[in-house]
This record gives C-alpha cells, sequence and structure tokens, in this order.
C-alpha cells in the first residue's frame, strides 16, 4: 500500500509520549526474561517462539499503570522483542563452539562480540531497507497486522496479561516440583526398551543371527513444549513428530538389528536402553544432519523467487538512499543514512579484530569480513522480504546460515586455515550472520507494526540498538548456566541447529564428518523430496531431537486441533475464533516462558550452589523414584487450559 493514502492508527501530528526511560526501561528487562526463556527453549525443542505478541501484551499492561500511551507501548514492545530475535542467532550457531570441541565451555566476551556485532549490524541494515520493504512493497506482514490488531484491541481496556502471567505462573510451579532438590515428585517421562524376537538369515554363505528392539517414550511432562506445538499447530507438530517415528521407531531399531555386534556391549554390563541411545546419539543423529544440509538448500531454492525480489530491492535502495531527501513527517523518518553506513564501516574493524583473534591469519579474516559484510546484507534483506511474506515465525535463518557457513568454509580452505582456528573463524562468520539475519526479521516486523500503529521509525530504530546492545550483553549469562547444569549437546539440552553448523564446519575445515552417514542423510532427504513430503527440515529435525520432546509438540499441537474442532462444531464465527485461538496463544505463551525461565532460575541455583561448595543440585529420579503418572496428569491440566478457557472466553465480549 502507499504510504500516502495509509492512515496509521495514530496520526503523524500527534503529541502523544513516545520513547520515554520508562517504555525503553520495561523493553530491555523484557528482552532479556524473553530471551532468556527462549535460549531454553531453542537449545531444547530446536524451536523459538515470536515473542511480539506477549511483548506487547505484558507492555500495555505494565505501561497502563502508569498512564502509558500506544506508542510508548509501541516502543517497549519494540525493545523487548530483539531479545528473541538475537538469542535465536546465538543459539543456532554459538554453541557449535562447545559441540564442535574447539572450545570447553561458552566464551563470554566472545559470545557477547558476536552478538552484539551481529544484532547491531542487523538493526543498521534494516534501516536501509525499511521504506522499500514496509512503504513501498505489497507484502502482507501476516503477523505484523494480528500484533497491531491486539495492540488496538486492548486500548478498550482488556489486554489479556492475565491469560500470559496465570499460565507462567503454573509452568513454573510445575517445572520446580519436577526438578528441584528435596521436592521432586514428578517424572518427566518415562523411557523402555522393547526386545523384539531374534531372527537368523543366511548371507554369502553365513548364518547371521539377528535381534533387538526399540526405545518407546511417553511424551515429556513439558507445558513449554506442548505450548510450542499449541502455537505452530497440528500440521507442523505431526511433521516434526513423523520425523521422531521415522529415526526412533525405524532407523534405531534398524541400526539395532543390522549390527549384530552391538549384543556384545549387553554382554559387557550395559543395557540395550544405553546401546539404543548410543545408536541414536552416534549413528542416526549424523544423519539427520545430512538430512537437514539438503532440507536447508532446498528450502532456499522454493523461496528463490522472494530471495532474488528480496535482494534487488534491497540494492535499489541502497541506490535511492544516496539521493537528496526531502523533507518528510515523523512517519517516515529513519535514522540518517549517511550515519548508518559509516557506522557499519566502523563495525566492520572490530568484527575483523575478532576473526583475527579467531582465524589466527590476517588474510582470512579480512577474507571473512568482507565475507560477512556482503552476505550479512543480503541474508538481511532476505529475512525481511519472507517475514513480509510469511511472517518472522517462518523465517528460514538456519538455512541462510548454513549458506554463509559453507561458503565461509570453502575460503578458508582455500586460504589454508584450517583446523581449530578455521573451525572458529567459519562458526565466528555463522553466529554474526544469524545473528543479523535473526534480528532483521524480528525488526521488519516490528517496524511493521509500527507503521500501522502510527510510530515514529527513527524512535523504533533507536530503540531496537538499545534492547540489542542490553540484551548481548546479559544473555550469554544464561546460555553458560545452562550448559553448567544441563550440558549443551546432551539430550537435555541436544541444540539441534548447533550441532548442524558443527558438523558442518569441523567436518569441512577439520576433515572431520562421518561422510557415510551424512551422505545417507543427504539420499534420504532427496528420496523426501521426491514424494513431495511436506518440510523435510522438519522432518529431520524431529530426527534429531529426543523423542519425548517432539511427542509432547505434538500432543500441543492435537491440543489445536481439539480447540479448532469444538470451535467448527458449535458453528462459530470468524470473530470468535480469532478471539479464542488469541486466548490460546496467549495462554501457551505463558507455558513457555514460565517453565523456561524457571529452568534458567534453577540453572543459575545449581550453578551458584556449586560455586560455594554447596551439594545443592537438581533432584536424581532414580534416587527419589518420582511418579511418572503423575507427569502425564499435566496434559489433562493443559487440555482444559487450552480448550476449555479460549472457547469459554471466546464467547464473552
Amino acid at each position: 500500500m502507499e504510504a500516502s493514502r495509509f492512515t496509521p492508527f495514530v496520526p503523524a501530528d500527534t503529541d502523544l509520549k513516545e520513547m520515554t526511560l520508562r517504555a525503553l526501561v520495561l523493553g530491555v528487562i523484557m528482552a532479556i526474561i524473553l530471551g532468556a526463556a527462549n535460549a531454553y527453549l531453542g537449545m531444547k525443542a530446536g524451536l523459538t517462539v515470536a515473542a511480539t505478541f506477549p511483548a506487547a501484551v505484558v507492555a500495555m499492561a505494565a505501561l497502563r499503570v502508569f498512564g502509558g500511551t500506544v506508542l510508548e507501548e509501541n516502543i517497549a514492545r519494540t525493545t523487548a522483542s530483539v531479545g528473541e530475535a538475537l538469542i535465536a542467532g546465538a543459539i543456532f550457531t554459538i554453541p557449535a563452539f562447545v559441540i564442535s570441541g574447539v572450545w570447553d565451555t561458552l566464551h563470554y566476551w566472545e559470545s557477547t562480540l558476536i552478538m552484539l556485532s551481529g544484532g547491531v549490524l542487523g538493526v543498521l541494515f534494516v534501516i536501509v531497507l525499511r521504506r522499500s520493504l514496509i512503504e513501498e512493497a505489497d507484502l502482507p506482514f501476516p503477523e505484523s497486522v494480528a500484533a497491531a490488531e491486539i495492540v488496538k484491541a486492548g486500548q478498550g481496556g482488556q489486554t489479556g496479561a492475565a491469560y500470559v502471567f496465570g499460565s507462567m505462573g503454573l509452568a513454573a510451579l510445575w517445572e520446580l516440583f519436577k526438578n528441584s532438590n528435596g521436592i521432586q515428585f514428578i517424572k518427566d517421562h518415562s523411557r523402555d526398551f522393547f526386545p523384539m524376537a531374534s531372527s537368523k538369515i543366511s548371507m554369502l554363505g553365513q548364518k547371521i543371527s539377528y535381534g533387538g528392539g526399540f526405545i518407546l517414550e511417553t511424551p515429556a511432562a513439558s507445558p513449554a513444549l506442548v505450548g510450542v506445538g499449541f502455537i505452530v499447530g497440528l500440521r507442523v507438530s505431526a511433521v516434526l513428530f513423523a520425523g521422531a517415528l521415522m529415526g526412533w521407531l525405524f532407523l534405531v531399531p534398524m541400526g539395532i538389528f543390522l549390527n549384530p555386534g552391538l549384543s556384545e556391549l549387553v554382554n559387557a554390563g550395559h543395557s540395550w536402553t544405553e546401546v539404543a541411545m548410543e545408536v541414536w546419539f552416534r549413528q542416526i543423529r549424523p544423519l539427520a544432519v545430512g538430512t537437514m544440509i539438503v532440507a536447508a538448500f532446498y528450502t532456499l531454492y522454493n523461496l528463490r523467487s522472494a530471495l532474488i525480489s528480496g535482494i534487488t530491492k534491497a540494492l535499489r535502495d541502497l541506490s535511492l538512499a544516496k539521493t537528496g531527501a526531502e523533507k518528510v513527517n515523523r512517519l517516515e523518518l529513519d535514522l540518517d543514512f549517511k550515519k548508518v553506513i559509516t557506522t557499519i564501516v566502523i563495525l566492520s574493524v572490530p568484527i575483523f579484530f575478532l576473526y583475527r583473534y579467531f582465524a589466527d591469519s590476517v588474510g582470512g579474516a579480512l577474507v571473512l569480513t568482507l565475507v560477512l559484510i556482503v552476505l550479512g546484507f543480503l541474508f538481511a534483506a532476505v529475512a525481511g522480504y519472507l517475514v513480509g511474506l510469511v511472517g518472522s515465525s517462518n523465517n528460514p535463518i538456519s538455512g541462510l546460515t548454513l549458506s554463509a557457513l559453507l561458503i565461509s568454509a570453502l575460503l578458508m580452505v582455500g586460504l589454508g586455515v584450517t583446523g581449530t582456528h578455521g573451525v572458529m573463524g567459519v562458526l565466528g562468520v555463522a553466529g554474526v550472520v544469524c545473528c543479523a539475519a535473526g534480528i532483521a526479521g524480528d525488526m521488519m516486523q516490528d517496524l511493521k507494526v509500527g507503521h500501522i500503529l502510527g510510530g515514529t521509525p527513527w524512535k523504533m530504530e533507536m530503540g531496537e540498538i538499545i534492547g540489542v546492545i542490553a540484551a548481548s550483553l546479559v544473555l550469554v549469562w544464561p546460555m553458560v548456566a545452562m550448559d553448567s547444569v544441563y550440558h549443551i549437546g546432551s539430550e537435555e539440552l541436544p541444540a539441534p541447529q548447533a550441532g548442524l553448523m558443527a558438523l558442518m564446519a569441523k567436518g569441512i575445515v577439520g576433515g572431520e564428518m562421518a561422510w557415510p552417514l551424512v551422505v545417507a542423510g543427504m539420499f534420504f532427504a532427496v528420496g523426501l523430496i521426491l514424494v513431495n513430503a511436506p518440510s523435510p527440515m522438519l522432518v529431520a529435525v524431529g530426527m534429531y531431537l529426543p523423542f519425548h520432546s517432539t511427542a509432547a509438540i505434538f500432543v500441543g499441537g492435537i491440543i489445536k486441533w481439539v480447540l479448532e474442532f469444538m470451535l467448527r462444531r458449535r458453528g462459530a464465527g470468524v470473530e470468535e475464533k480469532v478471539k479464542a485461538e488469541n486466548v490460546g496463544v496467549l495462554l501457551s505463551s505463558g507455558l513457555i516462558a514460565g517453565e523456561a525461565l524457571m529452568a534458567v532460575i534453577l540453572a543459575f541455583v545449581v550453578l551458584g550452589a556449586s560455586l560455594k561448595g554447596s551439594n545443592f543440585r537438581l533432584a536424581d529420579w532414580g534416587a527419589q523414584h518420582p511418579s511418572v503418572w503423575l507427569g502425564l496428569l499435566v496434559f489433562v491440566g493443559l487440555l482444559y487450559l487450552l480448550v476449555a478457557i479460549p472457547l469459554k472466553k471466546s464467547r464473552t465480549n
């Protein structure tokens, strides 16, 4: 739509307060809290949830107490949502330093510099792109429109904050009872190995015995994972669960059946459950990585028209930015383009020294810096364009980051920068690009919401920069605490995207890759593509994640389907359906935030106790024998919470 014909919610000549200290402080606090919650969720489930909706609700509720304006709420929401976007870029890449073995633990300053440089670059790139993508391009921005409608509806007095905070408290208590030493009585899930009959077949004139079985687990009693499933819906959660079924109930049994020698491990004192877990970890996950590689590039190929269009618009806007600007009203005022370009050039200097430290090569650092600036800008344009098409929840930043990683890795090998330093240099580029693309997509969505509401662009852009700086300085600590307690790369925190980045960087630059399994996974992805399977990437992630996690997400998708079925059955209208779904999304957001934040708090408590020499720890299931049946009761409560309450509230005005 053209800017001249567009009428914002708040007119251009308003004198409402906008970028106030209270709005910025609230936004920074929410950015850190929501970022920490998504750090846990992303490393546990491989998914993050857009923070725009809960941030909008909390901003309305908090600022209304002080008589805040809708424009102050907009600034607080804009500042807050960068926490989730920045941490998404971070957890997809920075844990790869640990998984690949180049770091023993997360390094604070290096991680902070990656997040800070990537986040600020993402904001600066979007400033150049804003007008062409938001005001000139005919893009639907579905999630931005939905968020703006929530804010508009909230001006009538109903913010929905009670749903977020109520479900947050319930989920936090549940996580506390699951994990706190001395009071834990809930078992998260059960895991049992089911043996199958032995058989013999003749191969090359010899009789070979086959035997084994498979692991069957109950869904994790996790309100957060169920909330994720509710938000993404049945289709996405079902495809993810299909990958889990493929990995755990087909490939793991096949790995056991086709390796008769594994029985020797059982004879040596290991259980079949341990053997099956090793088969999944050592064989099935590398195969899933191969599937992810092909799936990532297939996703980009399907988006080729959008990619080309986004890059073209970005380059065109750069040329337009050089022309003189006529006087415009506040709704079209960005930060000064000349200063933005100058800042990008200045930022490249510390980035060069960071890559010099990683790669231990001046030439390698120079090449990596140039690659970063070029790919960072192009991928920021792509991310912003795709958010305008399909929303930030579907922003394929992992595929974009993998492309940057592969290009950087091949260049490093060509320059002779290999080994540990080559791996660190490549992961450094991937980290900055991923943070930039994540911030770019999120910021484009936020700026569109502000465009609809009547916010001033340069003030929102300043809020984003402030939020990025604050979040970068703080959000590494929750990641460090979770690594110390739950361990990145473990079953508790598998960090699937980071595992993919680590394997690719170490495989190409370090010369270490389980190529037979990876190549088999690539051909498996080709097979999925040929049969037109939905989202091979989600199938691969389902294979990579623990079964109980994907099963819990699938339960959330089923609950969402039950709500939709009940609405259809009673003949609900469009408005009633939208209201019910909004209530469900707010409740789910609270469940995610509550469980995730309590997990982070417990991680800090355990870490602090260990530093003081205390024996406080997360409870041991085997030592205290908690009940799995009590854990399963959570699904009954969640069914009521996410179906009955939205149905009831959708009837009221």
